[in-house]
């Protein structure tokens, strides 16, 4: 499964998720069900071979007004854009910044979100020689490269509450899985009735990593030949900051407009 752009993706992403809203019957995830144990230490039904959609148990009645979705940036706000748009739903940001090796920017092997301590691939650390102490400058670093993006990202607006909603958390695909595991535990403090984290495409190995993190992962598709995210979108260029704040406006108004 391959996909034209981030909106394309949205797209498809957002059809998936209206169903589950608008199929879900009894306790879902809008009311705050857990996760199911079994399923998070292994494979969900639906991740197939990597062409079939994934998801377990469905978030709550759709459009419900307890459902709140919050991208990761700058990737995911084109996705959640359009989800945000396909549920009725508000749209808002949640910074996460991944942590690269030393010398290997590119090369994730921590992130952090939040003021929570950062998350490291404990294996990733011990195969550079690296330790935790040795990143303390990185870390500081991307903790001010996060509450500046949260400025200005946001500017005046307060932050959403998030006490009790379902959060559909969004990002435009998972590699390692280490920004979005260190956002869903940022995201578990606000008191959440649920954390659906929805991206296009994953690796396996992150989506049974998340599986264990956040109440539910869709993920479209989940191939055994990942690789890397972009290349499963004929079109990953680069988001700009005038970018992520264009689209957030845009979707504040829409959520305003009678």
């Amino acid at each position: 499964m391959r996909f034209a752009n981030r909106r394309e993706a949205g797209r498809q992403l957002a059809d998936r998720l209206h169903e589950h809203l608008r199929e879900a019957a009894g306790p879902g995830l809008g009311e705050g069900a857990r996760r199911d144990e079994g399923a998070g230490r292994g494979r969900r039904p639906g991740l197939g071979d990597g062409t079939e959609p994934s998801g377990g148990h469905s978030p709550g009645h759709g459009p419900a007004p307890g459902v709140l979705v919050l991208a990761l940036p700058r990737g995911g706000v084109p996705v959640a854009a359009e989800i945000a748009e396909r549920v009725s739903a508000p749209l808002d940001v949640f910074v996460a910044r991944k942590i690269g090796a030393p010398g290997q920017p590119e090369l994730a092997i921590g992130a952090l979100a939040g003021e929570d301590p950062p998350v490291f691939d404990p294996r990733a650390l011990e195969f550079l020689g690296v330790s935790e102490d040795r990143m303390a400058p990185d870390v500081a670093r991307e903790r001010t490269e996060l509450h500046r993006r949260e400025d200005r990202y946001r500017g005046d607006r307060p932050a959403p509450e998030l006490a009790g909603r379902t959060v559909l958390l969004v990002d435009d695909g998972l590699a390692t899985g280490l920004t979005a595991t260190a956002a869903v535990r940022a995201l578990r403090h606000h008191r959440p009735a649920a954390v659906v984290l929805a991206v296009p495409v994953a690796s396996r190995q992150a989506v049974e990593a998340l599986e264990r993190e956040a109440d539910e992962v869709v993920a479209l598709a989940t191939p055994w030949d990942f690789g890397s995210v972009g290349q499963w979108y004929d079109d990953f260029a680069q988001l700009t900051d005038d970018d992520v704040v264009t689209l957030l406006n845009t979707s504040t108004r829409r959520t305003r407009s009678p």
